[in-house]
C-alpha cells in the first residue's frame, strides 16, 4: 500500500467551499458524460454516523470503457465501471473506490481517501491522527495556479493565473499567493492506494497516485474558476442543482435514473460533515512507461469550452 497526503489551498473559506465543491462535482460529472459513458449516481441520501454525526452518503458508478487508455482497453471487459462510495460529514469525508468487476487487469485494487478541510494555508501537522500511517509518509503541496496539469485538460478560462472573479474580486493568483491571500483554506487528503500484485505493486500504485494528483488539481482549479456561478447559492440551492444535474446526467448516459434523494439532514457540528467526493476525470491516453514505450506524437491543445446543462439552461435564464 502506498500512502500520500496531499494539501491543496484555495482562496476561499471552508464554508464557501462546501457549496462550491458540490456544484463543481455535479457540473464536472455532467461535462464528462455522454451516451453510455460518464458518472451515474446510484444513491445520494442522508446518512447518520455514530461518531461523525449527520451527513450524506453517495454511491456512483463511473462508466469509462471508452475513456480508458488504449493499453487498458486491451485487457479490460467491454462493460467496465468503477464504484465510488463516499460518506460526507463536512469538513470531513471518506471516499472508497473499488473495481466493480473481477478482472485480470485490476485484481485486488482499491483506493481509500480521507479528507479534512480547514481555514489555513496547509500548516496543520498530523491532522488525521491515523493509525493506518506506519512511520513517515510523503506530504505534497499542490498549487492550483502554478502546478502543471495534463495539457489535454488545460482550459485558459479555468487558469487561476488569469481568472478574476467579478463577484468576489479574487484572482488572478500570483507567485507566492498562498502566503498573502485572504481568505484561504486547505483541503487535506490522505490517499491510500493498494494493488496487491507481486512485481507490479509499486509501479501501479505510483501511477495511480499521479492520476489522483492530476484529478485533484483539475477539480480544485475548476471550483475556483466557477466561483461566480455558485457564489451566493444556499445549501438548498446547490442540493436542487445537484439533483437536477444528476438526473440530467443519468439520462444523458442512457441509464434509467434511480430515485435520487439529496435532502439534507440536520446541520453537523463544526468538527464533522463534508460534501461529495472528488470529481472523476478520464485517464491519460499514454500508457505508463512500465507497460508500454512512450509515444512520440505531439499532444493537441484543447480549446476552451463552456459547459451547457440542457436541463438547466431555461431556469438559469429565467433567474
Amino acid at each position: 500500500m502506498l500512502i500520500k497526503e496531499y494539501r491543496i489551498c484555495m482562496p476561499l473559506t471552508t464554508e464557501e467551499y462546501r457549496v462550491g465543491q458540490l456544484y463543481t462535482i455535479s457540473k464536472h460529472s455532467h461535462q464528462e458524460s455522454e451516451k453510455g459513458e460518464g458518472v451515474e449516481v446510484v444513491k445520494n441520501e442522508p446518512h447518520e454516523d455514530p461518531v461523525h454525526g449527520p451527513g450524506q452518503f453517495t454511491e456512483k458508478r463511473v462508466h469509462l470503457s471508452s475513456k480508458l487508455p488504449s493499453w487498458a482497453r486491451a485487457v479490460t471487459p467491454r462493460i467496465f465501471y468503477i464504484t465510488e462510495k463516499a460518506w460526507n460529514y463536512y469538513p470531513y469525508t471518506i471516499t472508497a473506490d473499488g473495481c466493480s468487476l473481477q478482472c485480470s487487469f485490476l485484481p485486488k485494487f482499491s483506493i481509500y481517501i480521507e479528507t479534512k478541510y480547514e481555514d489555513n494555508c496547509g500548516d496543520s501537522e498530523n491532522i488525521f491522527h491515523s493509525d493506518k500511517i506506519l512511520g513517515d509518509h510523503e506530504v505534497s503541496f499542490l498549487d492550483i495556479a502554478f502546478d502543471e496539469i495534463p495539457e489535454r485538460y488545460y482550459r485558459s478560462l479555468e487558469d487561476p493565473r488569469f481568472f478574476s472573479s467579478a463577484k468576489t474580486g479574487r484572482g488572478p493568483l500570483r507567485e507566492g499567493w498562498r502566503q498573502h491571500t485572504k481568505p484561504i483554506m486547505c483541503s487535506y487528503k490522505l490517499v491510500s492506494v493498494k494493488f496487491e500484485v507481486w512485481g507490479l505493486q509499486t509501479r501501479v500504485e505510483q501511477f495511480v497516485h499521479k492520476v489522483i494528483r492530476d484529478i485533484l488539481l483539475i477539480g480544485h482549479r475548476q471550483a475556483f474558476a466557477w466561483v461566480d456561478e455558485w457564489c451566493g447559492m444556499t445549501m438548498e440551492d446547490v442540493r436542487r442543482f445537484e439533483q437536477e444535474t444528476q438526473e440530467a446526467t443519468n439520462e444523458l448516459i442512457g441509464l434509467v435514473a434511480p430515485a435520487i434523494s439529496v435532502s439534507e439532514v440536520g446541520q453537523a457540528t463544526a468538527t464533522h460533515s463534508a460534501p461529495a467526493s472528488a470529481p472523476s476525470t478520464p485517464l491519460s491516453d499514454e500508457a505508463p512507461e512500465f507497460l508500454a514505450p512512450p509515444k512520440a506524437r505531439p499532444r493537441k491543445k484543447s480549446a476552451p469550452e463552456t459547459l451547457t446543462l440542457p436541463a438547466l439552461r431555461e431556469r438559469a435564464g429565467a433567474e
